[in-house]
C-alpha cells in the first residue's frame, strides 16, 4: 500500500478517537481561597432554581428525571464545587424572584442582567450567547440586511418582549407584525403573511424539529443577544465570586458541546450546497473504493505467510504460556508470606519454600530430610500418623490450629498450622500450611489489655458509661456496652440493662419519657450526638435527676455507634429548681413593688394637685386682692405683685408637670389615648416626625398592665431620644391573638444586641424585667445601620376582652 493511501485509511479510521477525546470532560480544578473552601465545607447542599422552559430545563414525569441545557451546565459546575444540587422548579420569573426574596433559592442558572433583578440578584460574567435570528423562507446562503428591507415586507415580532422595543426603537424602515408567540410568527410565515420572523435559537431549535417547519431557514441576526449568566442571592458575596472562578475553569469547549447538543442549529454555510455535498461524497467513495482494492490485494499476498507462521506461532505460544505459568507459580510459591512444607510419610521434609526457610531462620535447602519433630518437638512420629491417616480420609484440609516451632538458633516461633493431603506423581504428600502470628499473638496481647484498662477507667467514672450501637441502616440499636458503674447509679446490674427489653430507658420517669424518646429518636435519625435531661428511677424506687451525653461516630457500611455516660446531677437539678423558684418569688416581689410604687406615684400625684394646686389657687387669689386694694399707689408694690403673679403661674405649671410625671391623668381614659398623647409629646419635644396607629375598639386593661405598657412606651422613645438618632418613628398598639401588642420602630443607626455590654443597657433589662412581670415577653430586633424594632407582648385576659 502506497504511503498516500495509508495515511488516508489512518486519518479515517481514528477521527472518531479524535473526537471522542476532544468531547471528553475535563475534571474542573479552580483556585479557591481559603474563605471560598470554607464557605463550600459549610455548604454542602445549593439550592437551584430552575425555570422549566425548554431547551434550558425540561422535567421527565415516567423516570422522574431533570435534563436541558442550564441542568448539565449547573451539575457540572457543582461537581467542580463540590457540592450537591437541590432543584427547585418555577413556571416563570416571577415565582422564582419570589422564592429568592423568601430565602428559599441560592442560584439560579439562565438570566439576564435586569435592573430590576439587580435588587435580588449578584450576576456573574455570560456564560452563554443566545442571538435573535431572522427566519425565512429557503432562499440560498444570501443573509438578509434588516436596514434594507422595504414597507413592503413584513416582519412577526413576539410583543410585549425587548426584541418587540429593540427593533421598533432601532430600524424604523421596518414593518413590525406583534404576534402571541414564536411558533404563531413561523405559520405566519408559512402562510406568507409575512416576510420575515424573528426568533431566538433556543426557541428555534426546538421548532425546527417540527416537519411543518422543516423547509425554513435562518437568513440573519438581528444584533440584540441573550447574554445568559448564572445569578446568586445577594446576600451570598462569597456564592458569586465561587461561581465565577468556576466558570473560568470551565473549558470553553465544554460550553460549545452544551450549545451543539440542546440548540442544533445549522447557520447557513457553503457547506450546506447540495452539489458541495455530492462533490464531497464521490470523492469519499472513490477514497474508499480504491483503499478495498489495496487492501484486498494485500490480504490475498499475506494471507499465504499466514498460513505458514500459524503453526508456529500457536506452538511456541503454548509453550511461552506453560513455561511462564511455571515460573509465576515457583515465584510465587517462593515469594509467599506463607511457609510451604511437604512432608512425607515418615515425617521428613521433601520440599520447603522460601517463605518458611526465612520463617524458620534457616539456608536455602537445609530443611529438606529433616524430621519434622525437629521443628515442633510434640509432634512425636505417633501424632504424626494420626493426623496422616485423619488428613488422608479427608476431602478437605484440616482445620488449623497454633503451635511453637523451634527456629535454627533454638528460639520459639508461634505460628498457626494447616494440613492438607496432596497427591503428585504417584506420591502422596501432607502439605503443612506455617504462617507468622507473633503480630497477631501482640495485638491480641494489647487488645486484652485495652479492655481491661478501659473496663478499670468506666468502672471508677463517677456514672454509668456505655455504648449504643447500630450494625446496619435498617437495624436496631443495642446497648453493646454498659459499666458496672449501674449498680452503683440506679441499682441494675449492666447484664440486666443490656437486656433488648430494659435498656437505660426502662429507668426513665413515665412523666419524661416522651421528651426521652423525642431526643433519642431525633439522635438515632440524624446519627449526631445525643444529649437529655429527665428524672430516672432506681431500683429502689428513688428519684434521680440524670444528664446523658453521647457522642456519635461513623465506622462506615452503615454501622454507628454512640460513645456516653449518664452523670447523676440531682444535686445540681435542686439547686436549679430552688434557685428558678427565688428567681420566680423575687420577680413576684418586684412586681409588687412596681405596683406598689405607682400606687404611691399615683397618691403623690393626687396630692400635689390638690393640696397643692388648692393652696395655690387661694395664693393667687390673695395676691389679686393685694392688687386691687394696692394697685397705682406703689409702683414698687405694683412690680413685685406681677413677679408674685407669674411666679404663681411658673408653680402652676410646675405642679402639673410633677403630677403628670408621677401619673399621667390621660390613663384614665384609656391605653390607646395615653400612648397617643405620649408620641405627641415626643414629637413635640424632639422634632421628630411619629406615626401612631392604635385601634378604636380595645379591651379595658387592667391599671397595672396599662402602667406597664406606658412606662415600657417612655424608656423606648427615650432610648431613641438619647442613642438612635433617627429621623422618624412609628409606634403602632394591636390585639393579635388574644395578646396586646405594643411595637415601636425607628430608623436610626441600630445597634447588634448580642454585643452589648453588661451595665450598659439597663433601660432593656428594666423593660425586660417590667414586661416578664405582666407574663409577657419583648422582642428586639436590630441591626447596625438598619435601625430596631421592640415589641411588647402582653396577654389579655378573658374578662379584660369582654
Amino acid at each position: 500500500m502506497s504511503p498516500i493511501w495509508s495515511r488516508i485509511l489512518f486519518l479515517l479510521l481514528a477521527w472518531p478517537l479524535f473526537a471522542w477525546a476532544e468531547d471528553s470532560a475535563v475534571p474542573l480544578r479552580p483556585l479557591y481561597t481559603a474563605e471560598q473552601q470554607a464557605w463550600l465545607a459549610e455548604h454542602r447542599q445549593l439550592r437551584v432554581g430552575l425555570l422549566m422552559q425548554a431547551p434550558w430545563a425540561l422535567y421527565d414525569r415516567r423516570q422522574q428525571r431533570l435534563s436541558g441545557a442550564n441542568v448539565e451546565l449547573m451539575s457540572r459546575l457543582l461537581q467542580g464545587m463540590g457540592v450537591e444540587p437541590l432543584w427547585v422548579r418555577f413556571a416563570e420569573q416571577d415565582e422564582l424572584d419570589g422564592a429568592v426574596r423568601r430565602g428559599e433559592v441560592d442560584l439560579a442558572p439562565g438570566l439576564q442582567q435586569t435592573p430590576r433583578g439587580l435588587r435580588l440578584w449578584l450576576y456573574s460574567a455570560p456564560y452563554m450567547r443566545v442571538p435573535h435570528l431572522v427566519v425565512s423562507e429557503q432562499r440560498g446562503i444570501s443573509a438578509v440586511d434588516l436596514d434594507r428591507l422595504g414597507h413592503d415586507e413584513l416582519v412577526a415580532v413576539r410583543e410585549p418582549s425587548a426584541v418587540f422595543e429593540y427593533l421598533y426603537k432601532t430600524h424604523n424602515n421596518l414593518r413590525l407584525q406583534a404576534v402571541s408567540s414564536e411558533r404563531v410568527g413561523l405559520l405566519r410565515l408559512l402562510r406568507q403573511e409575512v416576510s420575515y420572523a424573528v426568533v431566538d435559537e433556543a426557541r428555534l431549535s426546538l421548532l425546527l424539529r417540527e416537519p411543518q417547519f422543516a423547509a425554513l431557514s435562518i437568513v440573519g441576526d438581528i444584533g440584540l443577544p441573550q447574554l445568559l449568566r448564572i445569578a446568586s442571592r445577594r446576600d451570598e458575596p462569597l456564592l458569586a465570586e465561587i461561581l465565577e472562578r468556576t466558570l473560568e475553569a470551565m473549558p470553553g469547549r465544554e460550553i460549545e458541546l452544551l450549545r451543539e447538543r440542546w440548540l442544533p442549529l445549522k447557520y447557513p454555510q457553503i457547506g450546506e450546497s447540495l452539489a458541495f455535498w455530492r462533490g464531497l461524497a464521490l470523492l469519499l467513495l472513490l477514497a474508499l473504493l480504491s483503499t478495498a482494492a489495496i487492501v484486498l490485494h494485500l490480504r490475498q499476498q499475506r494471507r499465504g505467510l499466514e498460513r505458514q507462521l500459524l503453526g508456529v506461532r500457536q506452538e511456541l505460544s503454548q509453550r511461552e504460556v506453560a513455561e511462564q505459568a511455571l515460573r509465576l507459580s515457583q515465584f510465587s510459591i517462593d515469594h509467599s508470606t506463607v511457609g510451604i512444607l511437604w512432608v512425607n510419610w515418615d515425617s521428613h521434609v521433601r520440599y520447603a519454600n522460601r517463605a518458611a526457610e526465612d520463617m524458620l531462620g534457616y539456608a536455602g535447602g537445609a530443611l529438606v530430610d529433616l524430621p519434622l519433630q525437629a521443628l515442633e518437638p510434640s509432634l512425636d512420629m505417633d501424632r504424626w500418623l494420626s493426623l496422616w491417616k485423619l488428613a488422608r480420609s479427608s476431602d478437605e484440609a484440616l482445620p488449623g490450629f497454633e503451635s511453637e516451632c523451634l527456629r535454627a538458633d533454638g528460639s520459639g516461633l508461634p505460628v498457626d498450622v494447616s494440613l492438607s493431603f496432596l497427591r503428585f506423581d504417584r506420591a502422596e504428600y501432607l502439605v503443612v500450611f506455617l504462617a507468622d502470628v507473633t503480630e497477631r499473638r501482640r495485638a491480641r496481647a494489647a487488645l486484652q489489655e485495652s479492655e481491661a484498662r478501659l473496663k478499670g477507667i468506666a468502672g471508677n467514672v463517677p456514672g454509668l458509661v456505655f455504648r449504643l450501637e447500630r450494625t446496619a441502616v435498617e437495624q436496631q440499636v443495642v446497648f453493646a456496652y454498659i459499666s458496672e458503674g449501674s449498680v452503683e447509679l440506679v441499682g441494675y446490674p449492666a447484664a440486666e440493662l443490656q437486656r433488648a427489653d430494659r435498656g437505660i430507658r426502662s429507668l426513665v420517669h413515665p412523666d419524661d419519657q416522651a421528651s426521652y424518646r423525642r431526643s433519642q429518636d431525633a439522635a438515632l435519625a440524624g446519627d449526631r450526638d445525643w444529649q437529655w435531661q429527665g428524672r430516672i428511677l432506681t431500683r429502689a424506687g428513688q428519684l434521680r435527676w440524670a444528664d446523658i451525653k453521647a457522642t456519635a461516630r461513623r465506622l462506615g457500611e452503615g454501622r454507628v455507634v454512640w460513645d456516653g455516660i449518664v452523670w447523676d446531677i440531682s444535686e445540681n437539678k435542686q439547686v436549679e429548681l430552688a434557685l428558678g423558684e427565688s428567681r420566680a418569688r423575687l420577680r413576684e416581689l418586684s412586681a409588687h413593688l412596681e405596683s406598689v410604687r405607682e400606687e404611691e406615684k399615683a397618691r403623690i400625684a393626687r396630692e400635689v394637685h390638690d393640696e397643692l394646686g388648692q393652696v395655690l389657687t387661694v395664693l393667687k387669689l390673695e395676691t389679686a386682692m393685694c392688687e386691687l386694694v394696692c394697685s397705682g399707689q406703689l409702683p414698687e408694690l405694683d412690680k413685685h405683685l406681677q413677679n408674685m403673679k407669674r411666679l404663681i403661674a411658673q408653680l402652676f405649671q410646675l405642679v402639673r408637670d410633677v403630677a403628670t410625671a408621677l401619673r399621667p391623668p390621660i390613663l384614665d381614659a384609656g391605653i390607646a389615648s395615653a400612648i397617643e398623647w405620649q408620641v405627641r409629646r415626643f414629637e413635640a419635644r424632639t422634632q421628630i416626625p411619629c406615626m401612631v396607629e392604635v385601634p378604636e375598639n380595645l379591651p379595658k386593661l387592667s391599671d397595672a398592665k396599662a402602667i406597664g405598657l406606658f412606662r415600657i412606651l417612655q424608656e423606648a422613645l427615650t432610648n431613641i431620644m438619647r442613642h438612635a438618632g433617627a429621623h422618624s418613628v412609628q409606634v403602632s398598639l394591636r390585639l393579635e391573638d388574644g395578646e396586646l401588642c405594643l411595637c415601636v420602630s425607628d430608623d436610626g443607626k441600630g445597634f447588634a444586641p448580642e454585643q452589648r455590654k453588661p451595665g450598659q443597657s439597663f433601660g432593656l433589662v428594666g423593660m425586660q424585667e417590667r414586661v416578664l412581670m405582666l407574663g409577657g415577653r419583648l422582642q428586639i430586633d436590630s441591626q447596625p445601620g438598619e435601625g430596631t424594632t421592640l415589641c411588647a407582648r402582653v396577654a389579655v385576659a378573658e374578662e379584660e376582652v369582654a
